[in-house]
């Protein structure tokens, strides 16, 4: 019997040997850097200290988000809490309740050391879910709870499968379409800010406009004048017209004076193009439409122009952004 107020969680174990955790009957979660964690003090301030402390070198924005995954599974998680685990390699949604409090196996040979004893209650084609409840379970998170359709999998429990399907219509289908687009957008952006320097994210720039079919070469840091990327259609750039390009690789919103700046650097024939992983105040929008010669690149419209010429980006660009063709549902 499940108890009504269990809370139910979405869980991934993406690298163990095929039904290894329905086998054995347990969950597990990684980071076996940390060790086990049963003397850690239960607050998220001491998982916190004891994950930047394991793993020194992680970036400091994965320190509360990871450790809160750690802390959830130990202190939040209780017995008699259900868990849905999607297992990829048979594409079967398996569901079970948690039966035993954490435990460290010192002698773990997968690296998911940090384990809860379940037993399993019941194992489900994806094919019968609606496409919402997969799209919840599919979170990018290691650990996290479910909540907009744990009834459907509460249903799975004692056999009414397939009965959610019918809600999927194309309302749904549409924005689970849109959610997905807007957090592979968000990840390019972050990998574009994050990952790489303003003065490397001209060269990215520079590189884009490449493989756009554009010569492009970044101006010297010291005495670039305001234009970061001149860019040309032929080879020795005699060709009019020229491109002046200013990149700013902040997230805020740049204003009429910004675009300005760059439009008083532009001379007859020449165009300007101003690339930015935020947006532009509608000041600056209105200033771009009464110049021809004037392009305004904010960071959606970036993100856009690397998907439709991903296939041309070199090794080092696509280790900057690793993104796989994938298909999402659409009208």
């Amino acid at each position: 019997m499940i108890n009504s107020e269990a809370s139910i969680w979405g869980l991934h174990i993406n690298n163990v040997r095929g039904d290894t955790p329905i086998d054995r009957g347990y969950i597990a979660i990684g980071w076996h850097e940390l060790g086990s964690v049963s003397s850690l003090a239960p607050t998220r301030q001491a998982f916190k200290d004891a994950y930047a402390a394991a793993i020194p070198n992680c970036k400091p924005g994965t320190i509360p988000v990871s450790a809160g995954q750690i802390f959830r599974f130990v202190h939040e998680m209780k017995r008699g809490d259900l868990v849905v685990y999607p297992s990829r390699h048979d594409r079967m949604i398996n569901i079970g309740k948690v039966v035993g409090d954490y435990q460290y196996v010192v002698d773990d040979d997968e690296e998911y050391p940090h384990r809860r004893a379940t037993e399993w209650l019941k194992r489900v084609s994806r094919d019968e879910f609606s496409q919402a409840a997969l799209y919840e379970v599919g979170a990018a998170m290691t650990l996290f709870r479910v909540s907009s359709n744990s009834e459907e999998f509460v249903s799975a429990l004692s056999g009414k499968v397939g009965t959610h399907l019918i809600e999927v219509d194309d309302q749904t289908v549409a924005l689970i379409a849109e959610q997905f687009e807007e957090s592979t957008e968000d990840f390019v952006i972050r990998r574009l800010k994050d990952a790489q320097s303003s003065y490397e994210f001209e060269h990215f720039v520079a590189h884009l406009l490449q493989c756009m079919g554009y010569y492009a070469r970044v101006t010297k840091a010291s005495a670039d004048g305001g234009i970061d990327v001149i860019a040309h259609r032929d080879e020795l750039g005699f060709e009019p017209p020229l491109i002046k390009v200013q990149c700013k690789q902040s997230l805020g919103t740049n204003g009429r004076p910004d675009v300005q700046k760059l439009y008083g650097a532009i001379e007859k024939d020449e165009k300007g193009l101003f690339v930015t992983l935020g947006s532009y105040s509608a000041d600056a929008r209105t200033f771009e439409q009464s110049k021809s010669n004037l392009r305004l690149l904010d960071g959606k419209e970036l993100v856009e122009l690397v998907f439709a010429h991903y296939d041309r980006f070199s090794p080092r660009y696509r280790a900057l952004i690793p993104l796989k063709r994938t298909y999402s549902p659409g009208l």
